[in-house]
């Protein structure tokens, strides 16, 4: 049997890979960040290894005692606990922290995968096993965006790029041609409660990948709490970038949101 390393983050995206992969007949080798990933995937994995955040050696001997060769990253961090939180730092990490020009995800990220297959292991896209969760280009939803909703999409298209671009944040608020919030540190679905408050009801969100993005980590991901953020902001549509954005548990999703009268659209 295959074995494939599994770095698990937050959110169910872990949980869906690891079910993928042993469905495919891998054996998966898991490590699990503290604070940060769902304990199911523990009882998913093969063999499985607590780590805290920010201890990447453990990481490295854990996959060299394993024999992992090839490796996913699913899910990401609460990106705030680096800044607020005193956190376990190994020594490897803090070269990394160290040498980084600044403290973007795209940029942590990659020096981390070279990090990685300077051990020997090597990062897959994390949409190994899961191309069927990256839709194609239309509607999803029965409910459809209106036509100043289309509208506020194609307005916000271009700035939650230029946002992406800086890796500030992938999705925008918008609401009748204005920007209402940008997403940042705090992540999506407080940047769409945040838009709600602001705007009230009958916003739209739109969200993509970076002009670069890679597959291998951070992509853009929704899921039913993302149409619960929707519903509890009252935004009426969320559109997202067709075979880069990651939809956690597809079907749940478009039924919870056809049922709060949210529209969801892939564009290109």
């Amino acid at each position: 049997m295959d074995t494939i390393g599994l770095i698990a983050g937050k959110s169910d995206f872990p949980l869906i890979f690891a079910r993928a992969a042993k469905a495919k007949g891998y054996s998966v080798v898991a490590v699990g960040i503290e604070g940060e990933t769902k304990p199911e995937v523990e009882a998913l994995a093969d063999n499985f290894r607590w780590v805290s955040l920010g201890e990447l050696s453990k990481v490295l001997d854990f996959f060299k005692a394993e024999g992992i060769k090839k490796a996913v990253m699913a899910g990401g961090i609460t990106k705030s606990r680096i800044f607020n939180e005193a956190l376990k730092i190994d020594g490897l990490m803090k070269s990394i922290l160290v040498k980084a020009l600044d403290r973007k995800d795209d940029t942590l990220l990659s020096m981390i995968t070279s990090t990685l297959r300077s051990s020997g292991v090597e990062l897959l896209d994390s949409t190994l096993f899961l191309e069927d969760l990256l839709p194609a280009a239309g509607l999803l939803t029965s409910v459809r965006p209106s036509p100043s909703q289309e509208d506020d999409i194609r307005f916000g298209i271009p700035i939650a790029k230029e946002i992406a671009g800086m890796d500030i944040g992938l999705s925008v608020f918008i609401k009748d041609k204005a920007v209402i919030a940008v997403e940042d540190i705090e992540g999506t679905d407080a940047m769409i409660r945040r838009g709600g408050r602001l705007a009230g009801p009958g916003g739209t969100v739109v969200k993509v990948a970076r002009p670069k993005q890679s597959m291998k980590f951070d992509l853009p991901v929704i899921g039913p709490q993302t149409i619960a953020s929707m519903a509890e902001a009252k935004a009426g549509c969320i559109a997202i970038e067709a075979k880069k954005t990651l939809i956690i548990d597809k079907e749940e999703t478009v039924r919870l949101a056809d049922g709060k009268g949210v529209a969801v659209t892939a564009i290109k």
